[in-house]
């Protein structure tokens, strides 16, 4: 997926335009072997495990690999999604990237690799990486190579409070759009916040319009509009009028416009505490809203994005992605051994039953007992489609324009036209 041709020009404007200072961050990765006098190395792992329980589990496993090897020092550096984003592309422009980075895949990877930033893991992963969950790996091949190894794996679906639809006379999840926006209605009705946003993070609103495209006009729309730089089907439009739609309806909570997604008050938050009724999320959501509000334990529930009447695509096609890590080229044996550890069986069936993450290591997928995580699973099972995030799928500048217009719309300062025909215009000028 994405744009295999790299614009250097295009890292280094959006650099500029983070206000990111390549000074600051040249220090990380380069040609040092992270080697010490003493004959440790040091291996730098950046990564967006910033809540609990997931970022004390994830320092937990780095003091036992040390443990086990004990002339190997991780450095971790943790840092938010968005702020990630922002300093992985600065630092792709300053030509030096962490030993070990957390990585979606798809046209950012693609980018970095053409770039001959990222190493090439193919053999040197062969006689371990061959057993983990093929659809894991996929976002992670580019022309037959493997570049980065994942460690979950999930889709992006609605998380709901089956007390609050239970409050406003819903019987069970919609599974068509007009039924979703009558359960809308029914909780507007019932004095409940329907869904939480966090509109200052723009990929959450971004999750909406790509689920309602590939509903209209089918999965591999977003593929060929991609591949013919033209956004302008009638179905992608569509797309944003159905979530102008929704928009109308004025169903997310106050103040949602500024709101992010894993702060105290934020969408994770919101929906945690019992604020609103639903968010659309991925895999993580249970444990962020646990760590960022109290968490809805069994009065949590998991459906998938409904279908749109009239429209090209099955609710069999899915939305997602998963993490992975990549490593710097010419980073240390020391980050291989590293990632092999990563994705032991052990590690693993810790990260499932603690964080959890849907397996990459099938031998793992018996440690799954979370009844959400279960269902997950089982729609990711029976999917005919997949579609990775569009911000990653993408070339970065299209990836970003997607979410800034579509965020634009949620705003109301854009029309659905007018969103397809922003992306459409940097999807040229990326060629």
């Amino acid at each position: 997926m994405g744009d295999p041709a790299l614009s250097r020009r295009g890292f280094l404007a959006a650099s500029a335009a983070a206000g990111l200072s390549m000074t600051a961050l040249s220090g990380c990765g380069g040609d040092s072997d992270g080697g010490s006098s003493d004959g440790t190395t040091t291996v730098e792992w950046w990564n967006i495990s910033t809540t609990q329980p997931t970022k004390d589990v994830w320092a937990g496993l780095a003091r036992k690999f040390e443990a086990q090897n004990p002339k190997v020092k991780i450095k971790i550096v943790q840092l938010e999604n968005d702020a990630y984003k922002s300093k992985m592309t600065a630092l792709t422009a300053s030509g030096k990237l962490p030993d070990i980075f957390h990585t979606w895949g798809g046209g950012v990877l693609r980018q970095q690799i053409d770039a001959g930033l990222v190493e090439d893991l193919t053999d040197r992963t062969k006689e371990w990486a061959e057993g983990l969950v093929p659809v894991a790996k996929e976002p992670y091949l580019v022309d037959e190579k493997l570049y980065g190894i994942p460690f979950d794996i999930g889709m992006i679906g609605f998380w709901y409070n089956k007390a609050l639809f239970k409050k406003a006379g819903i019987s069970a999840p919609p599974a068509t759009w007009s039924a979703f926006l009558e359960a809308v209605g029914k909780l507007k009705s019932a004095g409940v916040t329907p869904l939480a946003l966090a509109g200052k993070e723009t990929w959450t609103g971004m999750y909406y319009w790509a689920y309602l495209a590939m509903r209209t006009a089918g999965a591999e729309a977003l593929q060929k509009a991609n591949d013919d730089k033209d956004f302008s089907a009638p179905g992608l439009v569509q797309a944003g009028a159905h979530l102008k739609e929704l928009v109308e309806l004025q169903p997310f909570q106050k103040g949602f416009l500024g709101a992010s997604y894993s702060g105290p008050t934020g969408q994770a938050a919101t929906v945690g505490n019992g604020k609103a009724a639903m968010e659309l999320m991925g895999q993580w959501a249970p444990v962020v809203q646990a760590d960022a509000g109290k968490g809805l334990g069994d009065d949590l529930g998991f459906f998938p994005f409904p279908t749109v009447e009239g429209g090209q695509g099955a609710i069999t096609e899915v939305f997602g992605g998963g993490g992975g890590h990549a490593l710097r080229s010419g980073a240390p044996q020391a980050a291989v051994d590293f990632l092999k550890f990563f994705a032991s069986e052990a590690t693993d069936r810790e990260l499932v039953k603690k964080t959890g993450v849907l397996p990459v290591v099938p031998a793992a997928a018996s440690a799954i007992t979370d009844p959400n995580v279960k269902a997950v699973q089982k729609e990711l099972t029976a999917a005919t489609g997949f579609q990775l995030y569009l911000d990653q799928a993408y070339a970065p500048a299209l990836g970003q324009e997607v979410n800034d217009s579509v965020g634009a719309l949620i705003a109301g300062s854009k029309s659905p036209e007018q969103v397809t025909d922003s992306i459409t215009k940097v999807a040229k000028e990326e060629q």
